[in-house]
């Protein structure tokens, strides 16, 4: 079987952070493990050139746009191949391959009458002298009245509008107060391909349930048509000008999901006798040489250009479509967004220069991913507690007790009471984890035989072995079976941790480089004098990493004299002092309950409060009354959430009717930093929590 794997294609103008890493950690790993199963894999990616932020950005740093994407361009390469990401070509949409293939497409898509032109009135910065995309204008929220919100939503209330609706808009470009001016934009009429897409999204097994279950929902509505989508910008703008429509440029996302391709020729091109570009992606009549599948991996905020406007591009112009779309969730850091000013918006690099190894987060992440598009935390405090019990305490452990006992294993391998052999049949369900795109799952089958081979260790106990010459038989068999052992852990984590796998085939003279590595003992083999493979994680090196990620951020806010300037991950809210104990029984007197939210109305003169009608389940509905009116001036915002209830408080009668219940919130010293609590996604009104 041959699999072509794309990771999302990285903007040019940022560095890699953790963000990214995820994805690529989350390609890396399946690709490693489809290799050990025999499978041909090529993976994929390419630096995202195109648009108005490069071009700003090179012209901030007085560059030529090329001179940038190259400087950019090999900054992330060195960062992807410091955390092991074996891509087989990393492009750029740039590319004259990349230029070929969207002219192809678009010309095709145009002759089959898809395009539409008209006039379209947009917001333009007289200063900079460029049309603004919706990201590039800020001002007040129309909705809620929130200062400093961006042209296309509110972060406060969450409400949807167009950038000429803000009030107070300014161009974050130069400051300028917008102007609206009128250019002719290309789109293509995405409702020519309803049908198709309704049929592909939902019964073709690219996409999970729930993904597609929220495109039909959010998008392919019955009645509602599609609305044209806009694939053009008019100069300046940096891209590939539109062939047929001169002064126009093709807009980033119609090319860059075709740098897929584009880095696909690219690669065939550098061994043109052995690689067919129609053997890795055909063309609708092209029939590639052996069975394949196309996977891509994304993360959850790009899904509908991957699930609506690729597909429909494809399919009008005759390319196959991915037989998979992998999508995951944002990376949080604490529970919180990735921010600067909290230090938790941490780059790759910066994460290497402060001494921490890449397999720390490449094992912590694996044992997040679980296929589905939840968010993941990276916990600092679990991050290092996690990886020094696991990776040294459980596996690098067994080597580091046994290697230095014996200097060849047995040449039969001794009775372990069925642990090898156990471990053994657990392969295939390690494997259907993997391949499932739930490392979660494998990682946690892999640790509890990693806790019956150190249950085996401490029990024939090889340091007291040794203590007695009369028992070197004894001992060597012992040590036998817990390498032994230990390869297998290594054999199984190899996707997750290459470089271990490399120092365990060199520690055992057995190179591993198959699964079916860890279905048979290795026997007779030399050992060879024993190397540190991996260290416990030093919680000083993650609090530096914290502290280094904020000082750009601190640096604009010089600490005074005689102080040290960190980044606190507080609120900067004085601490309130913590109630008094109470006992288990005491909590569990507390039913709190998933309720989602009917709806959410103001109550006239009362300044602070929000009427909730919410569905408790098989409780039925309730209204509560709730003091959270200064923290969401837009109730509506909160219509469809789900919330936490205390739902076993007695109903109070209060002026303006009965509360049935309370809402659990948090709050600051502020009246507007009042936070509704929310349940991670998957649960259910009426759940209980606890």
């Amino acid at each position: 079987m041959r699999h072509l794997v794309t990771a999302a294609l990285p903007y040019v103008t940022g560095d890699i952070h953790l963000g990214h890493l995820v994805e690529h950690v989350q390609c890396d790993l399946w690709v490693r493990f489809r290799k050990m199963q025999g499978d041909e894999v090529v993976f994929l990616c390419a630096d995202d050139v195109h648009g108005t932020g490069t071009m700003l950005t090179a012209r901030k740093r007085g560059l030529p746009e090329s001179t940038l994407i190259a400087e950019l361009g090999a900054a992330h390469v060195k960062d992807f191949k410091d955390f092991g990401i074996a891509h087989d070509h990393y492009g750029s949409t740039d590319s004259p391959s990349a230029k070929a293939f969207v002219e192809a497409i678009w010309s095709r898509i145009s002759a089959g009458g898809h395009v539409a032109r008209r006039s379209v009135t947009q917001l333009y910065d007289p200063v900079a002298g460029s049309f603004l995309a919706d990201r590039f204008v800020k001002g007040t929220c129309p909705k809620c009245g929130s200062a400093d919100q961006y042209g296309d939503a509110c972060e406060k209330c969450n409400a949807t509008y167009s950038p000429s609706e803000l009030k107070d808009a300014r161009s974050v470009l130069s400051g300028a107060v917008p102007e609206l001016r009128s250019a002719d934009h290309c789109f293509i009429k995405l409702e020519d391909f309803r049908s198709f897409l309704d049929a592909w999204t939902q019964s073709s097994g690219a996409l999970s349930g729930p993904i597609a279950r929220w495109i039909k929902g959010a998008f392919l509505i019955d009645g509602e048509p599609l609305r044209d989508w806009d694939v053009s910008r008019p100069a300046p703008y940096f891209g590939f000008e539109i062939p047929d429509a001169p002064g126009n440029y093709f807009y980033v996302w119609v090319d860059a999901p075709v740098g897929y391709l584009g880095s696909l020729a690219d690669w065939c091109a550098q061994d043109p006798g052995h690689r067919k570009r129609q053997d890795w992606w055909p063309m609708v009549g092209e029939t590639p040489t052996e069975p394949l599948r196309i996977h891509h991996v994304i993360g959850k905020d790009i899904t509908y250009f991957h699930t609506l406007f690729w597909p429909a591009m494809l399919h009008a112009s005759g390319w196959r479509l991915p037989d998979r779309i992998r999508i995951h969730g944002w990376l949080t850091v604490d529970g919180d967004k990735m921010s600067k000013s909290r230090g938790t918006f941490i780059n790759a690099r910066t994460y290497l220069d402060v001494g921490l190894d890449p397999a720390y987060l490449r094992y912590y992440l694996a044992s997040k991913l679980n296929g589905s598009a939840d968010d993941l935390d990276l916990n600092l405090k679990e991050f290092t507690e996690k990886v020094n019990a696991d990776l040294v305490g459980k596996v690098v452990n067994l080597a580091s007790r046994c290697a230095r006992m014996i200097s060849r294993l047995d040449a039969v391998y001794p009775d372990d009471g069925g642990r090898f052999a156990t471990a053994a049949t657990e392969g295939s369900a390690i494997a259907a984890a993997y391949d499932a795109d739930d490392s979660s799952q494998a990682i946690r089958r892999i640790m509890a035989l990693a806790d019956r081979a150190n249950e085996y260790v401490e029990q024939v106990a090889p340091w007291s072995l040794k203590k007695d010459p009369a028992r070197a038989a004894e001992l060597a068999q012992a040590c036998t079976v817990a390498l032994n052992l230990f390869r297998q852990l290594t054999v199984y984590l190899a996707p997750v941790l290459p470089r271990l796998a490399e120092q365990a085939g060199e520690l055992l003279s057995a190179p591993i480089t198959r699964w079916s590595d860890a279905q048979k003992p290795i026997l007779g083999t030399a050992i060879t004098p024993f190397a540190r493979m991996l260290d416990r994680v030093d919680p000083a090196l993650v609090a530096k990493l914290v502290v280094t990620a904020a000082e750009p951020a601190a640096a604009s806010q010089p600490a005074a004299p005689g102080t040290q300037a960190v980044a606190a991950p507080s609120t900067g809210q004085p601490a309130e002092p913590l109630a008094a104990t109470i006992t288990i029984d005491d909590f569990a007197k507390i039913d709190l309950r998933v309720a989602k939210v009917l709806s959410a109305e103001e109550v006239p003169k009362a300044k602070k409060i929000l009427k909730l009608r919410v569905d408790l389940g098989s409780l039925g509905e309730r209204t509560i009354f709730a003091g959270i009116r200064l923290g969401y001036p837009a109730p509506a915002a909160l219509v469809g959430r789900l919330i936490v209830v205390c739902a076993n408080l007695a109903p109070r009668q209060m002026s303006f009717g009965t509360s049935e219940g309370m809402v659990v919130a948090a709050g600051g010293g502020e009246p507007q930093q009042i936070f509704v609590l929310s349940p991670d996604s998957g649960a259910a009104p009426g759940q209980r929590i606890g």
